[in-house]
């Protein structure tokens, strides 16, 4: 059982940005300069009380209490350790930078009296996953950021927008069953889903089993996970450039986190061993890079590559897990750190090039870099660090991931490393060539990069910015501050795996 700290901040995270989607939405009818300026400093107002419960966790402390009961055992609990709250920091933080870059993004969108809001209570509920200290807490916060996320992903009302909305909301209500399942075996196995009793089952059974698939799909769902990632390529492309960022930089990481306290307090390393669901978990790892990092190759809409390669990216996650190392786990926490802010700016500079020209077809770009420097310059330090290119952070976190997998005695994992960052080259390298070395009017469009423009407002390319030079930043030290916080989660998650 977790020592109990008294600290209301890790409950004022959740309710604070709920409450002001509320606010953000009425104030929406009187001005939308007001709506705005309150979605930014909810936002802002949201990542410096995150910051605040550095303190109470940063030494292995846990803050953890019951709101209220429903059943024995059961009820509305909140918990916070250091791995929720990296996940929690890194989350409000690029939430605060793309709500001030959707202020100019969306100036020229329809509905965004009805964005904002859904912008900001997505973001409570995204908290609430984090801080949540059981998993029927943790299943409420999922599904309500799961189906309200859902108007973001239609917002465009386009056909496409639609058809993507529709098999997104398919998959996630499958997840959402099979999440539901898992929790209700849990609790009859082990009368508690807490996350502060320690590990929850530790014998090897049939419900056993079922409840371990169940969350895989429930959370692997979430995380992109093959062959549960047949949402993500058509729903991230669609949905406007600032939800897409969070889609793909932030949201799918809520799947990692929740098979993360799976593998290491539901179950325990030695069990998962046992029962050789490592293996499984390390198969569809390397399916999922291939198969995103491969498929990616083959797109032409800049969005849906990207989005293909978030599936990639994202096996490297899963296979950090599968590893169940605790250098392995240190390489796994940082690459989702990296991956936040990596794919954050590259769907940012994205959104910024289709908004300022209207073109999204990668042939189509030839010579951009020359008219949107900074756009292109941010774009190319994300995408360098997604081939894992020193000193940027992407190499940082797949270097580690190649120690933890040699610790382990899986060399093959580091050969599929090794393609994928190959294939990473494939498909961003061409697109930084094309867009500074290229001329403009080398591609085979209707559209021309002749017609005099340059780089996006101040609003958009200063965030946009802000994230490509984290990625250079966080990179070059290898100690530096969110390495240091992946150490300490990743040492706590192996601790509290083991029997």
């Amino acid at each position: 059982m977790d020592t109990a700290i008294y600290n209301f901040l890790p409950v004022w995270v959740v309710i604070f940005p709920i409450f002001m989607s509320i606010v953000i939405f009425v104030s929406s009818r009187r001005s939308e300069k007001m709506r705005d300026g309150l979605s930014v400093t909810t936002a802002v107002l949201t990542f410096i009380s995150v910051v605040a419960m550095y303190p109470s966790v940063a030494d292995g402390g846990v803050i953890a209490y019951t709101i209220f009961d429903i059943l024995p055992g059961l009820g509305i609990t909140v918990r916070l350790d250091i791995l929720s709250f990296s996940l929690a920091l890194i989350s409000s933080f690029v939430w605060m930078l793309v709500s001030i870059y959707a202020i100019d993004y969306m100036s020229h969108e329809h509905a965004g009296d009805r964005f904002y809001p859904i912008f900001i209570f997505v973001l409570g509920s995204c908290l609430g996953i984090f801080v949540a200290g059981d998993f029927f807490t943790l299943f409420i916060f999922f599904e309500l950021m799961s189906l309200i996320s859902y108007v973001l992903v239609i917002h465009e009302e386009t056909r496409e927008a639609l058809r993507a909305g529709y098999k997104y909301l398919i998959m996630t209500i499958i997840g959402g069953l099979a999440l539901f399942f898992a929790i209700i075996l849990t609790f009859e196995l082990a009368g508690s889903v807490s996350l502060s009793e320690g590990t929850l089952i530790t014998v090897p059974s049939t419900m056993a089993f079922l409840a371990f698939l169940n969350f895989l799909i429930g959370f692997g769902m979430k995380a992109g996970m093959f062959p549960l990632h047949v949402w993500l390529p058509d729903a991230h492309p669609v949905a406007p450039s600032p939800a897409s960022a969070l889609l793909s930089g932030i949201m799918l990481k809520t799947g990692a986190y929740g098979l993360l306290r799976v593998l290491f307090t539901v179950f325990n390393i030695p069990l998962v061993k046992e029962a050789n669901w490592d293996i499984l978990l390390g198969v569809l790892a390397v399916i999922t890079i291939v198969l995103g990092s491969a498929v990616a190759l083959t797109q032409d809409d800049l969005k849906r590559r990207l989005a293909y390669s978030s599936v990639g990216q994202m096996g490297y996650i899963i296979m950090g897990m599968a590893l169940l190392n605790e250098k392995a786990l240190v390489g796994d926490v940082f690459h989702i750190f990296s991956h936040a802010l990596m794919k954050s700016t590259l769907f940012l500079a994205a959104g910024a090039i289709i908004w300022k020209t209207g073109l999204r077809n990668i042939n189509d770009l030839h010579g951009i870099g020359k008219k949107m420097p900074v756009t292109m310059g941010a774009f190319t330090i994300a995408a360098l660090a997604m081939i894992g290119i020193p000193p940027l952070n992407g190499f940082l976190s797949k270097w580690t991931l190649a120690l933890g997998a040699l610790d382990a005695g899986v060399p093959f994992y580091v050969f599929i490393l090794l393609v994928s960052s190959l294939l990473n080259g494939l498909y961003y390298l061409p697109i930084i060539i094309a867009a500074f070395f290229g001329g403009e009017n080398e591609h085979e469009g209707e559209e021309s990069l002749a017609l005099e423009y340059d780089d996006a407002t101040y609003g958009m390319i200063i965030p946009l910015a802000v994230l490509g030079l984290s990625c250079f930043v966080f990179g070059l030290m290898p100690h530096n501050f969110l390495f240091e916080l992946s150490l300490k989660a990743a040492s706590f998650l192996f601790q509290s795996g083991m029997p």
